[in-house]
């Protein structure tokens, strides 16, 4: 099993998969489940994204409400595909990300998913790997992406270049080379951003579709200002989060490039942020990528497909749904596989993505 639960905080997606042979596909879906997170506990996970009073013994009663909510997936992926716990190997569980530092402070830095693992493997009667990005981290990387690697057994064909792009709360590319060579890395803010803001200003969860932004006009001053980040200029290896791309950072940008925008226009340019981000680094790393695969969140978002066919005319923007995998599902699913790697005992990173200084078995087991 894999389960994810992103920087969007919208809620949890889990999957039951079989690995295939040499001879057979690299995976078969067999489940699917998503459940959302309650507004309490998503409140609560936003909350710790920042500092605060008595963040210790939040944060634990968190990673307790975590393993609750992944429980009842579990459960359900279960019942559904009358499976029994015994027969699964392992869940790779990801826990919700609250901090996101690598390399910072110290020289290693570090990075905090919220999980008791424990407590899921009490609840589960499976075997629990998680706390899966801590190592890379250890080892002088970024402990993300870690998608890449199951984005390579998927969506790689000897002699031709690929993009796998994940458009959940934070955009991350997977650039698969036409002679075998990977690169991966966040480019910037994708859904955090557009659902903060759409909470904010209208009350939802989400800008279903992207109809919000596509009738909104781009704040050009605004867009050239949020652009000027000096992370999007940093070479990868790289990663961000919510640390960095957060409200009060668009606040700060709006009181001086944007004071009084309408907010629908504000929603447009964070639509154009995503896409004119993605873009260059897609121009400047995978300049002979024919193909564009899309996953996650976003992928549903027309506005934000639209702008990337646009803005990147000589490839072909399609969704992994297309060769294989829904697009909600892509991330559990790699979960799922770094689980298989530490079962295997098998590097579960990819040093050309995360800029580890090897190959790294990843993840914490809580035996059943």
């Amino acid at each position: 099993m894999g389960l994810m639960s992103g920087t969007s905080l919208d809620g949890i997606d889990g999957v039951l998969i079989d690995f295939g042979s040499t001879q057979g596909p690299p995976i078969t879906l067999r489940e699917h489940r998503h459940r959302p997170f309650t507004a309490a506990l998503r409140a609560d996970l936003l909350a710790l994204n920042a500092p605060g009073d008595n963040e210790l013994q939040r944060s634990e009663l968190a990673a307790n409400a975590v393993a609750w909510a992944y429980a009842e997936v579990v459960q359900e992926l279960l019942q559904s595909s009358a499976v029994p716990a015994r027969k699964v190997r392992a869940i790779g569980a990801h826990g919700q990300t609250v901090r996101h530092r690598p390399g910072e402070f110290d020289g290693t830095g570090f990075t905090t998913q919220l999980l008791n693992g424990a407590l899921l493997a009490e609840l589960s009667g499976i075997d629990v790997v998680c706390d899966l990005r801590r190592r890379d981290v250890a080892a002088g990387g970024q402990g993300a992406p870690l998608a890449s690697g199951l984005h390579a057994a998927l969506f790689a064909v000897p002699g031709q270049a690929r993009a796998v792009l994940n458009l959940g709360g934070i955009a991350n590319l997977t650039l698969l080379g036409a002679s075998g060579g990977m690169l991966g890395f966040d480019c910037g803010p994708a859904n955090a951003l557009l659902d903060g803001w759409c909470q904010r200003h209208r009350g939802q969860a989400f800008d279903e579709g992207g109809r919000w932004a596509a009738s909104g006009q781009i704040i050009e001053p605004l867009l050239a200002a949020l652009l000027a980040e000096p992370y999007f200029d940093m070479p990868p290896p790289k990663s961000t989060g919510r640390d960095l791309f957060h409200l009060v950072w668009l606040d700060r940008h709006l009181a001086r490039h944007g004071p009084g925008a309408a907010p629908v226009d504000v929603q447009a340019t964070l639509a154009a942020l995503t896409v004119r981000s993605v873009a260059s680094d897609v121009r400047r790393h995978a300049g002979d990528a024919a193909l564009l695969l899309v996953c996650g969140g976003g992928a549903r978002n027309a506005q934000l497909m639209r702008g990337l066919a646009t803005a990147l005319p000589g490839l072909r923007v399609s969704t992994t749904a297309a060769f294989g995998l829904p697009v909600d599902q892509v991330e559990g699913a790699a979960f799922a596989w770094l689980a298989q790697c530490f079962v295997e005992r098998l590097p579960g990173n990819i040093t050309t993505v995360t800029g580890a200084s090897g190959g790294r078995v990843l993840g914490a087991l809580y035996p059943a």
